[in-house]
């Protein structure tokens, strides 16, 4: 919890507001997960399991409901567009890299028409001016090229708080499901060694990032292809998530740490 507190103290959520939600998670989550029999849980029973008082679980249930989500919204579109163009066909070259594509006009693909196919309701410019604006895209005498900066992803920071929650939302609701089951469900590995320079741990964090942006549009590429072929299948209702991330720090000072290292 100790990185996500430094996050909250330094957006300026506090630790009154943070109770609020973390008892309103509470009893929604013991409400919908903790069912006897398929049956609502009274309110006695959630005072029970979760600890709150059940003047507070009577007022705050239900509360949890889902509201009209902009950056959801916005996110997804960006997103999309970007992955359209990684994905192909006819926007990357022969090697898989993304190709400039021509902003609008007749040629096929171009930008306009990339974003037109992933939403009708956002204007291309818009999306254009967004991606311009955080550096994702370059436009020049009318060709539109992806940069480098996109697969690494946005920098605006409503955009990067809402990939924040969804990325760590999935990530440990992964490694509680492995946890809480017999056998592990999901995919969810990582390697470890301590007792290196820097020089060695910067050599193998530029490796991790050029393995996982190739495994990143790989999957991408994959997924883009599989979901037009579902699109019109009754029963595609599932989704996933794939994600990579690499994390160095300094051992504490006056550390006797023996040698560490694995795959676990």
């Amino acid at each position: 919890m100790r990185p996500l507190v430094r996050a909250m103290i330094a957006h300026g959520l506090t630790a009154p507001a943070f109770y609020r939600m973390l008892k309103r998670l509470y009893v929604s989550v013991a409400e919908q997960e903790f069912r006897l029999q398929d049956q609502d849980p009274t309110d006695s029973r959630i005072s029970l399991l979760t600890g709150v008082h059940r003047r507070d679980v009577r007022s705050l249930r239900g509360a949890d409901a889902r509201r009209s989500d902009p950056a959801r919204e916005k996110s997804t579109v960006f997103a999309s567009v970007v992955g359209r163009w990684l994905a192909g066909p006819g926007t990357v070259d022969a090697a898989g890299a993304p190709l400039p594509l021509p902003r609008s006009g007749d040629a096929e693909p171009n930008f306009e028409r990339l974003v037109r196919a992933v939403s009708t309701d956002i204007r291309p410019k818009t999306v254009l001016d967004e991606l311009e604006r955080q550096g994702l895209v370059q436009v020049t005498d009318g060709v539109v090229t992806l940069t480098d900066d996109a697969v690494v992803g946005p920098k605006d920071l409503e955009q990067k708080a809402f990939y924040f929650r969804e990325n760590i939302g999935d990530h440990m609701a992964a490694a509680v499901d492995n946890l809480m089951a017999e056998e592990p469900r999901f995919l969810e590995r990582a390697v470890f060694y301590n007792r290196l320079r820097p020089e060695s741990v910067a050599e193998i964090e530029a490796e991790a990032r050029r393995l996982g942006n190739e495994a990143l549009i790989a999957l991408n590429r994959l997924a883009q292809a599989r979901q037009r072929a579902d699109a019109e299948a009754a029963d595609n209702t599932s989704r996933f998530r794939f994600g990579v991330y690499f994390y160095e720090t300094e051992e504490e000072q006056g550390s006797n740490s023996k040698d560490e290292g694995g795959n676990v």
